[in-house]
């Protein structure tokens, strides 16, 4: 069974409104892990502690839960983290579910083994990003991994920016205090009926030290 969400620490002060991201099915929503992630757990890479940040409606945590591991994710949006806890109950799973802003990991007072971030990453520039990836350091065992999804710089993709990353960004953002061990051109699925063959994204693994 799901924990339930406990009333939220303070959030970050810029204009964020999860809520509304949750309205309507979002397209990153597809109703199961994303591929690049679940291969990710089939070969074993998911291990001890994980955190999925920036959660959403819990795939990625249930995948974790499913695995056998101590399974936490979070977000923002308590919309989102009610479908989150109603998908374990549903499925049998154990897993936490906390509303919590990714900025501010390090208020949780807790380290995690493995690391989750489909798709969060990159909805963040300038100085969100640097503190992003400084909260996700934190909530990160020294020797810890982190594998983040993100969409490429190359069509088909959203356009506009922040939503499209390139190699050198990505190896900018995590230059202190990790090593990336590999950026890997992969899918990202989408439930975008005008997109069924996904979008291309990069998946990419990083060690805390």
């Amino acid at each position: 069974m799901a924990d339930a969400a406990p009333t939220p620490r303070p959030s970050s002060p810029h204009p964020r409104r999860p809520e509304e991201l949750y309205t309507s099915p979002p397209p990153w929503d597809i109703g199961r892990p994303q591929p690049a992630l679940l291969a990710l757990a089939e070969a074993g890479s998911i291990r001890g502690r994980v955190l999925d940040a920036g959660c959403g409606t819990g795939e990625h945590t249930l995948m974790a839960a499913r695995l056998g591991l101590d399974a936490t994710g979070v977000d923002l949006a308590t919309s989102a983290l009610g479908i989150a806890v109603g998908k374990a109950e549903e499925r049998g799973l154990t897993a936490r579910f906390l509303q919590h802003d990714v900025l501010h990991l390090a208020r949780l007072v807790e380290t995690f083994d493995t690391v989750l971030d489909s798709l969060v990453f990159h909805g963040f520039s300038g100085d969100d990003r640097t503190a992003y990836v400084e909260s996700l350091r934190t909530a990160t065992t020294p020797g810890g991994r982190l594998f983040v999804l993100s969409f490429r710089d190359e069509p088909p993709a959203p356009s506009g920016r922040p939503h499209r990353v390139t190699p050198d960004e990505i190896r900018t953002a995590f230059a202190s205090g990790w090593q990336i061990d590999a950026i890997d051109a992969i899918t990202v699925d989408t439930a975008l009926p005008s997109l069924p063959e996904g979008i291309r994204g990069w998946r990419t693994a990083l060690t805390r030290i």
